[in-house]
């Protein structure tokens, strides 16, 4: 969810600079099912605008029209969304709505931790009952001790009788292509729709630019020696997919330390043998534990056939390597979708 309150703080930044108050709704509780799960967030504009969303569409202009009483008197309420008999998700939800206007140095600070990726935490203060509800707000903290209230208002020492909803924001998922080819532009389009972070690295003698590669952030024309490492952490993933036997080899060489969640060959299951083989001989002392991450031939087994069929295939299984799930028909699962 970090790459959503990111576009939340970016667009809060442009309405401020034009003098535009911005509400923040976050839902903080749940009772029963519901189409996002509490931790969600939107930002409402006093001109009527919102960036995200706390439903799949259903809440959204109920959570405008209450936002309006915050915008007129810059109190925070819990405003009530029963779902039971106006949804298909049959849950109740508690969505808290906050001024949102920080402090001015918050912005920087923000996107420098956005760059670095590290960890953050929201901790959002209210209460279901309660009518005196001046006391509720959320906070952000950071891991070397900063920490900045999103509204103004909002006094930390106050909130000792309140709910507390906390929640820690890891790093942007970002995803590294090795590789410029035309299924590479796919794939980026896709990746970047998901919110993910993508990083392009194509052959120096490649002549695409960024503009070749919709939603990428970076292009690195560089050989396999020049890749970078320092970016990738656990909350990364990478693909391998140059068309080009030699090249692959090189790049997956060129990661030998570092720590992805996860490695994607491309091409059949002899290719992915024959090239972990001659990764082998290269780097005979290499820890067992990079092998655990590589996936080969990448994708899951849905058929696809197209570029961006692929595409969707190699980011389905990225996701339930990373999330941890073992991929089934969800008609066949027992209780709850997000159980």
């Amino acid at each position: 969810m970090t790459h959503e309150f990111k576009n939340i703080v970016k667009q809060y930044n442009r309405a401020t600079a034009q003098g535009i108050k911005s509400v923040l709704a976050t839902v903080v509780a749940l009772d029963g099912s519901s189409y996002r799960r509490p931790g969600v967030r939107m930002l409402i504009l006093e001109d009527g605008s919102m960036t995200g969303a706390v439903s799949g569409g259903c809440v959204e202009k109920e959570v405008l029209r209450q936002a309006q009483s915050v915008f007129l008197d810059n109190k925070p309420k819990v405003m009530t969304y029963d779902g039971r008999y106006r949804l298909g998700c049959e849950g109740i939800l508690y969505i808290l709505l906050e001024p949102f206007n920080v402090e001015d140095n918050f912005i920087e600070t923000f996107n420098t931790n956005i760059k670095n990726r590290e960890d953050f935490s929201i901790t959002s203060f209210f209460s279901k009952t309660e009518n005196d509800f001046a006391k509720m707000g959320s906070v952000i903290a950071y891991a070397e001790g900063k920490s900045f209230p999103l509204s103004k208002n909002f006094d930390l020492n106050q909130t000792e009788d309140l709910d507390q909803f906390k929640q820690l924001m890891k790093p942007c998922f970002k995803l590294m292509i090795i590789g410029g080819e035309h299924d590479a532009v796919q794939l980026c389009a896709s990746a970047s729709l998901l919110g993910w972070e993508v990083n392009v690295v194509a052959s120096p003698k490649d002549p695409k630019t960024l503009i070749h590669f919709p939603g990428a952030e970076e292009l690195l024309n560089i050989p396999p020696e020049q890749l970078p490492l320092d970016g990738i952490d656990q909350e990364t993933a990478i693909i391998l997919m140059n068309h080009n036997y030699a090249y692959d080899l090189k790049f997956l060489i060129a990661l030998k330390d570092s720590n992805p969640a996860y490695i994607g060959l491309l091409g059949p299951s002899k290719r992915r043998e024959k090239i972990l083989n001659e990764f082998l001989e290269f780097c005979p002392d290499l820890d067992d534990s990079l092998f655990d991450v590589i996936h080969g031939p990448s994708g899951l087994n849905i058929g696809a056939e197209t570029p961006q069929e692929i595409a969707i295939s190699i980011l389905s299984e990225i996701l339930t390597v990373i999330r941890e799930k073992e991929p089934f028909p969800l008609k066949e699962k027992v209780g709850g979708i997000h159980n």
